[in-house]
């Protein structure tokens, strides 16, 4: 392998440069890149000796395969030339200067070297690093050595889509060089942009691969021709599949819980099976600490212990921040950050002093204050609040380890772990090659360790009560789509249950080689599969997983933790981003949905005895519509050159949707863009019973309408979404709720599209029951994207109607879903 050398006036300049250019490849073994660079560590200039002993040791390095020398500018070049006439000859006639840019011809050098390429390739991609800039600037990029590379007579295919947020920039295309390397010479690699036009090149040469300018949305030709030509091509479609290798890595814990989330891992047993079900032995962690065995020693002591276990406490979160930023991204790292910050929590911090000096030991005492902070969430009338007293208990529990001496929790054993909740410290790990599910006894599906644990694919099962206080080993089993739990089944139902998760295996893995191929049914019938959308990483994500746009975007989500109200400037840059991150695709922005179960800082709430039957979505700007006019104007901005549409929530009469039209044009007009409003798809949310039996009226003007399942069926059958004691009265399932989407799908004025974005257009096993209901296009959770699709395509638009029409007439919600569960049977047969 062939050594490198760079020369440059700045060691601080040279060594990033090589940092960057060693960062494109994932195997440095046997590559040599030398360092001749500053008088010394601040001092600018270049040292022709240093420079001779630099090559001196590249050369020893390279084995006579050669130097190539990047220099940056002026007594670089003298020095170089200078250091030529300082070592041996046969040293000298080995290297070569190159003047090619430092940085850009470093980076390609770098790679083909790493490839095996010799001197003179090397050189040259060297010398042609900075094409891809070119191209991209739009001017005309360098013409190869030796003329434009020819077209392979005959071989093997494969079409790559280009799926991630900066397409196939420096790092990622080195990463497609590096497959076409492992089997070059014999089989020869040539890519092209099948979108642009650009190509074919030589899928060894990353200047090559970088002029192709491929893009996030382009597709990539490969053809391979020799005796390796079918492995290359799928190694390269793996490689695609996962963006490349720059996908991003995870939800963002404001973002549903999710079912088939891609763990991406840099270590073994990160990823859990994402089947939605496990099966397996109870196993535990050890008994909950007892603060009592702690005796109280004076009051300035355990005031100390106290502080000092926090300290240690705060110290270990920092730890699983990085370790959660690096393994499932930044917003799962935030929790962390977040458990850290309520560390500090001035309330809690009074209560144990005030215990201290009561006589408790430093133990009881912050044992007692976590406990009544946690009661404080538990008595507010926010679920998802509610469910952040987990926090609150997870953070004590930290703390008082340290100050009892105990070790981190582990799990006991191999098999489903039950827990009264689920710790993020615990979910983020968890060795999932081992837990194969989780069961809590308390707490619901947006406690953060839930959402952790999910999106690392571990099937957790939610608020399971007094009914897992079995004995260890005791085999369990359990489904989260269907909510069937099983305690100790008898082997006709254990041999059942390990069918069917060998069945999903099969189905997730093939729907996630498919994400990107358009759901249609087998008799032709196309529906639309967009994503939900909570944040900027949520958006991207969902884009790489094949969806097609997004059919709801959560604005008082993607703003929650704001709190000032963003300036429409702010809104712009942000929808502008999720927008783009699904080009040509089109997004739906849903207007601030406030009231009820959620709550912004910056939208005053008002006291209310019923939220839920008040002033929610549109209601909330009946009086003052300022903050819906910022929206709707920044709306408007970003129409004028993406495609976006605007939705409304909450909408109930005619009047609603009249209001919101005005305060529409009203936005855009002071904004000068009357004519975007104008020709911007309109539609409301289907939420309330009053809204689908009056469809026709209320859509005579619109584009679309998105039912909400959730809440349309929260208030069809009068029960709380987010009360887990009324789930018996809550289920979307219920054929009351059915009729009324038949009702909206069957009223609906011509052209009006007719979505879902509720949790049925996420669950695999409802989506062909809403198409035949007369769905056109339905919005899941982004990492259930390519499971909803693959369940279309094994269906037909015919047999959806006829299942359809069957559980129109079923007496309630269980046996609607029975018939659901016995023809997904069949089909898996």
């Amino acid at each position: 392998m062939i050594a490198l050398v760079v020369v440059s006036h700045s060691r601080a300049l040279a060594s990033a440069a090589v940092e960057l250019a060693t960062q494109m490849v994932t195997g440095r073994e046997g590559l040599h890149v030398g360092v001749a660079a500053g008088l010394d560590g601040t001092t600018l200039g270049t040292d022709a000796g240093a420079v001779a002993q630099a090559l001196v040791r590249a050369d020893e390095a390279s084995a006579g395969a050669g130097v190539l020398v990047l220099l940056d500018l002026g007594s670089a070049v003298l020095s170089a030339e200078m250091a030529l006439e300082l070592v041996p000859p046969e040293v000298a006639g080995r290297v070569r200067l190159s003047p090619a840019p430092v940085v850009e011809g470093l980076v390609a050098a770098v790679v083909a070297a790493a490839s095996g390429a010799d001197l003179h390739t090397c050189a040259h991609e060297a010398e042609v690093g900075l094409a891809p800039k070119i191209a991209h600037l739009g001017c005309d990029p360098p013409r190869p050595a030796g003329g434009s590379v020819p077209a392979l007579p005959s071989g093997r295919a494969a079409e790559l889509s280009v799926v991630a947020e900066h397409g196939l920039h420096a790092r990622p295309a080195a990463r497609l060089v590096g497959v076409a390397a492992e089997v070059a010479p014999q089989t020869r690699v040539m890519v092209r942009n099948l979108t642009s036009g650009r190509g074919p090149v030589d899928a060894l040469s990353l200047s090559g691969v970088a002029t192709l300018d491929a893009r996030q949305g382009h597709v990539l030709l490969v053809e391979a021709e020799g005796p390796r030509a079918a492995e290359v091509l799928g190694r390269l479609s793996e490689l695609a599949a996962s963006g490349f290798g720059d996908l991003p890595a995870a939800l963002e814990p404001l973002e549903e819980a999710t079912r088939l989330a891609p763990a991406v891992s840099e270590e073994p047993g990160i990823a859990g099976s994402g089947l939605d079900a496990a099966i397996g032995p109870v196993v535990r962690i050890e008994a909950p600490l007892d603060p009592d065995l702690r005796v109280a020693a004076d009051p300035d002591t355990e005031r100390r212990a106290v502080r000092e276990a926090v300290k240690l406490a705060v110290a270990k979160l920092g730890e699983l921040a990085g370790h959660a930023r690096r393994h499932l991204g930044e917003g799962q790292a935030e929790v962390f950050e977040a458990h850290a910050v309520l560390l500090s929590d001035p309330q809690i911090h009074a209560d144990v002093e005030e215990r201290i000096a009561g006589g408790a030991s430093g133990a009881r005492a912050w044992s007692d204050a976590v406990d009544d902070a946690a009661r404080r969430f538990a008595d507010l009338p926010d679920p998802y609040q509610r469910e952040r007293g987990q926090d609150v208990h997870s953070i004590g529990e930290r703390v008082l380890r340290v100050l009892m001496g105990a070790e981190e929790p582990e799990v006991l054993g191999q098999g489903v772990l039950v827990v009264d909740e689920l710790d993020p410290a615990l979910a983020i790990s968890l060795n999932a090659s081992t837990v194969q599910g989780v069961i809590t006894r308390r707490g619901g599906g947006t406690g953060h360790g839930v959402l952790i644990a999910s999106s690392r694919g571990v099937p957790v099962l939610t608020g399971a009560g007094d009914a897992v206080d079995v004995p260890e080993g005791t085999i369990i089993a359990f489904d989260v789509r269907t909510g069937i739990l099983e305690i100790d089944p008898d082997d006709e139902r254990r041999a059942t249950f390990e069918t069917m998760l060998e069945g999903r295996r099969r189905e997730r893995r093939h729907a996630i080689d498919n994400a990107h191929v358009a759901a249609a049914t087998t008799d032709g019938l196309g529906v639309a599969v967009r994503a939900n959308v909570s944040s900027l990483a949520v958006a991207r994500l969902g884009a790489g997983l094949g969806a097609e746009g997004s059919g709801l975007v959560r604005t008082e989500a993607v703003f929650a933790q704001w709190r000032h109200a963003p300036s429409v400037e702010q809104q712009t840059e942000v929808y502008a981003a999720i927008a783009d991150a699904y080009a040509p695709h089109p997004v739906t922005i849903r207007t601030w949905d406030v009231g009820g179960d959620k709550s912004l800082p910056f939208i005053p709430g008002r006291v209310e005895h019923n939220p839920f039957l008040g002033a929610r979505g549109v209601r909330a700007f009946a009086a003052d519509p300022a903050l819906l006019l910022d929206q709707l104007e920044a709306i408007c901005r970003v129409a004028v050159d993406r495609r976006v549409r605007v939705m409304f929530p909450m909408v109930t009469t005619a009047d609603d949707v009249v209001a919101m039209r005005r305060l529409l044009e009203r936005a855009a007009a002071r904004a000068g863009l009357a004519e975007v409003a104008a020709r911007l798809d309109v539609g409301i949310m289907v939420e309330v019973p009053a809204a689908a039996l009056r469809i026709r009226e209320l859509a005579a003007d619109l584009d679309f309408v998105s039912i909400g399942s959730n809440d349309l069926a929260q208030y069809t059958l009068a029960a709380e979404r987010g009360n887990t004691t009324l789930s018996p009265w809550s289920d979307p399932l219920e054929p009351a709720v059915l009729q009324l989407v038949r009702h909206v799908a069957d009223h609906l004025p011509p052209g009006v599209v007719l979505g879902v974005c509720g949790a049925m257009a996420a669950d695999p096993d409802v989506v062909g029951l809403l198409v035949g209901l007369g769905v056109h296009e339905l919005s899941a959770s982004a990492a259930t994207v390519p499971m909803v699709k693959e369940r279309l395509r094994t269906g037909s638009a015919r047999g959806f109607r006829e299942l359809a029409d069957r559980a129109l007439t079923c007496r309630d919600a269980a046996a609607v879903r029975e018939l659901l569960h016995a023809r997904i049977g069949r089909q898996a047969v």
